[in-house]
């Protein structure tokens, strides 16, 4: 019974996996030096101040990703709440992170969002009903329901991300990656796309754990 529910979690596992909406357009690592070393990493997601849950949701999943991947992660929205940083000079944050052992702030940015209409024709399907074909009345009233599909408008939305990984002691990027998420059905999606793909991305380009 255990192997069952193991082979069906793996099989939705995958089926998610393949219907994946976020893919990176384009992705940067400083090349000095050729391995990154990080210990801690504090994610900070800049959106809509109004939009707390797509926040949270960002920063806890690549938060959690990162530690599935032997990072430190912390959000900075857990730590610091909804106003972080806020009204606060670069010194005081600096030293605020540096106390708290932090070595990287990985940044999350909602770039755009965009939303497009789309119209989808009508669509006659055919459908060889012979037996109605000798009295037209009979024919039309048996097929027209069945065959005519009208047309509507469809609406999507895409966001576009910008993650930037800043080394706190120099001040330096070290890494920058650009996604583009199309029609996610959920915020928890895409979070959850997301942070997958990023860690990924950042692991693959040679930035490690030094845990």
């Amino acid at each position: 019974m255990i192997n069952k529910i193991i082979f069906f979690g793996a099989i939705v596992f995958l089926i998610l996996d393949s219907c994946s909406t976020t893919t990176i357009t384009h992705s940067w690592k400083s090349n000095l030096p050729n391995e990154i070393k990080i210990k801690k990493i504090m994610v900070v997601a800049l959106v809509n101040p109004n939009d707390h849950k797509l926040r949270e949701n960002m920063e806890n999943h690549l938060s959690s990703d990162l530690i599935e991947k032997g990072f430190e992660s912390i959000s900075s929205m857990h730590v610091y709440g909804p106003n972080s940083f806020q009204n606060e000079s670069e010194e005081s944050v600096i030293n605020k992170l540096r106390e708290s052992g932090i070595d990287a702030v990985l940044t999350i940015v909602l770039l755009n969002k965009e939303k497009e209409k789309h119209y989808i024709p009508g669509r006659v399907y055919y459908s060889p009903y012979y037996i109605y074909h000798r009295r037209f009345w009979g024919y039309y009233t048996t097929i027209y329901d069945r065959v005519y599909e009208p047309g509507y408008y469809s609406e999507s939305t895409r966001y576009f991300w910008e993650s930037n990984l800043y080394d706190i002691n120099n001040k330096q990027l070290l890494y920058s990656v650009q996604t583009k998420t199309f029609d996610p059905s959920s915020t928890e999606q895409l979070a959850h796309e997301y942070g997958k793909l990023i860690c990924k991305d950042m692991i693959n380009k040679g930035i490690k754990s030094n845990n």
